[in-house]
């Protein structure tokens, strides 16, 4: 056996020993934008072989709208319910990586949602990650603002307490994305429920 042939085994034994603990839950990506939940998630769905999904992609589709003009056209408010809908159909889905928009798990609802039909992992980045990421998008709807950096900090100051209720946090900081894919893996393994163990038969190849 080549040294590839061990580290594809490894790779098979961890992808379904992660699989079989997750059972139908989706793997449910938590946090600010642009922690870096859609890049890795895609990532990590493809380690895994499991679907990747992100959910203001299919707000998108589903409101024939990009998210700038539903806010520009109907406001935040409508975006939320719009985004609370979908995001509880995606939980329906079985296991896929589902990668959330950055308010998504503060409305209770779906956060009562994905506590009890996902497995959820908060992408924990500081201020200065972030704000190097997002300028390299400068269309996101709540930082059209005076002070983007101001804004968002106060969006981290009121969300970092509530993405702290999320079943695993990993820091995603200034590193490969593959990097932060294997903090995901590691606390998957760490954290989701063991395997129940198979009683053994109680009569086996009765003669």
């Amino acid at each position: 056996m080549t040294a590839n042939d061990t580290k594809s085994d490894k790779k098979r034994q961890r992808q379904q020993n992660i699989l079989e603990r997750l059972g139908n839950k989706p793997i449910v990506l938590v946090g600010i934008m642009g922690c870096g939940k859609s890049t890795v998630g895609r990532r990590l769905a493809q380690y895994l072989a499991l679907n990747f999904i992100d959910a203001d992609s299919e707000i998108e589709k589903a409101a024939d709208r990009s998210i700038s003009e539903i806010f520009a056209e109907h406001g935040e408010s409508y975006f939320r319910q719009g985004e609370k809908r979908v995001i509880a159909r995606l939980l329906d889905a079985g296991p896929q990586v589902l990668a959330t928009g950055g308010g998504a798990f503060i409305n209770d609802e779906t956060r009562s949602g994905i506590k009890e039909k996902g497995v959820s992992v908060w992408m924990k980045a500081e201020l200065p990650v972030i704000m190097a990421r997002v300028r390299k998008r400068p269309t996101r709807p709540l930082l059209q603002t005076a002070d983007p950096e101001a804004t968002m900090k106060k969006l981290m100051d009121e969300r970092y307490p509530i993405y702290e209720e999320a079943d695993m946090t990993i820091w995603s900081h200034d590193v490969t994305h593959e990097a932060v894919m294997e903090e995901i893996l590691n606390a998957l393994e760490d954290g989701l429920p063991p395997l129940a163990k198979k009683a053994p038969d109680e009569q086996e190849d009765k003669k």
